[in-house]
């Protein structure tokens, strides 16, 4: 209802702005132009896998960086193993040549990934990166993530995929494989994406990441869209040294420079500025406050012996079945509260418009 609401209020968006043609899959894959340099990309610390994997929505966008890295590598060892990229006439004469594709079913800890992997004439290639009969191992999952990921160096990626081959291969192969790698990589950030999205979910997490040899907090930006079709789609990730809204702006210049020409709602935590930077790049977008980071704020301060009745009196505040009644459960909550967690009061009502 809140999307046809907005919709009914805002048609003129849809007016000024169509879908493009050939977006049916969640992800489409197409260049453009951009000025994005090579060592804007960066990592992806597995504390985040073990939360994602939780997640089933983001399941899907996963498997998909996976399938595209994976058969990315493929591609760029078959071309080692024959010794000449595609399409060269060198083929010709070599006495071997690619042969189309076979399908392998890649269990991995997000679930099966149909692969495709390419064949010779001559049956002799042997993948390394997967081999046969053997699963997809978390290190791997967590290298495509990171090499798909903005900030991480030409060079780490380059190590990153030396540690996936180990000794197994040349120098020369692995500095093959990287710039294969870097295109697919490449074409993933860069892509088209909708000009409009029903609902953005934005989020920065500081964590602990490995960059150039040494351990740095960085926050990582990321940024989940529900497109018109209803399907969610990861529209980017990004890398930086803190959380701000500076920052977020850049993020959002960057989603439309991609073709993003208007979202309905933000929804965002409690950053200082964070609203200001949103309506300064899309104007007509609502903010709403993510409700779990809001009763994460709340309960931060609780004493373990009373969170139980703390939480259960306040979860009566952010399952009211409409405004009014949650409104009266706010100062009910308030009155039984507020002279120990006044605090906790003050955020929900300073907030309220953009919590409701």
């Amino acid at each position: 209802m809140i999307a046809v609401n907005l919709i009914d209020r805002r048609a003129g968006a849809f007016n000024r702005a169509q879908s493009p043609a050939g977006h049916d899959e969640m992800f489409n894959f197409k260049p453009i132009d951009s000025n994005m340099n090579d060592e804007e990309l960066f990592q992806w610390p597995e504390e985040v896998l073990r939360k994602l994997k939780t997640l089933k929505d983001y399941d899907d966008y996963f498997q998909k960086l996976y399938k595209q890295g994976i058969e990315a590598m493929l591609k760029a060892e078959m071309g080692e193993h024959l010794g000449y990229p595609k399409n060269d006439p060198a083929g010709k004469k070599s006495g071997n040549s690619r042969n189309g594709y076979s399908g392998k079913t890649l269990k991995t800890n997000l679930g099966e990934i149909p692969l495709d992997v390419p064949r010779d004439r001559n049956a002799t290639f042997e993948p390394i990166v997967v081999p046969k009969h053997q699963r997809m191992s978390a290190r791997i999952e967590h290298a495509i993530l990171t090499m798909y990921s903005r900030g991480m160096t030409v060079r780490d990626i380059e190590e990153t995929i030396k540690e996936i081959y180990g000794v197994k291969v040349s120098e020369g192969s692995i500095s093959n494989i990287t710039n294969a790698v870097l295109d697919s990589i490449k074409e993933w950030q860069q892509r088209l994406l909708e000009p409009i999205y029903f609902v953005v979910w934005m989020d920065g997490i500081v964590m602990k990441v490995r960059q150039n040899g040494k351990v740095q907090n960085k926050t990582i930006y990321l940024i989940i869209g529900l497109r018109q079709d209803g399907l969610k789609e990861v529209l980017g990730m990004w890398i930086n040294e803190t959380e701000s809204a500076s920052f977020w702006l850049n993020v959002l210049t960057d989603l439309k420079a991609r073709g993003v020409q208007d979202i309905l709602i933000a929804c965002t935590d409690n950053l200082a500025g964070i609203r200001q930077a949103i309506r300064a790049a899309f104007p007509q977008t609502i903010s709403q406050l993510c409700i779990v980071h809001q009763i994460r704020n709340s309960a931060r301060y609780v004493v373990w012996k009373e969170r139980k009745a703390f939480m259960a009196d306040l979860k009566a505040v952010y399952t009211a079945i409409n405004k009014e009644m949650a409104l009266d459960a706010l100062e009910e909550f308030a009155r039984k509260w507020g002279s120990k967690y006044a605090y906790a009061i003050r955020s929900w009502r300073e907030n309220w418009e953009e919590l409701t």
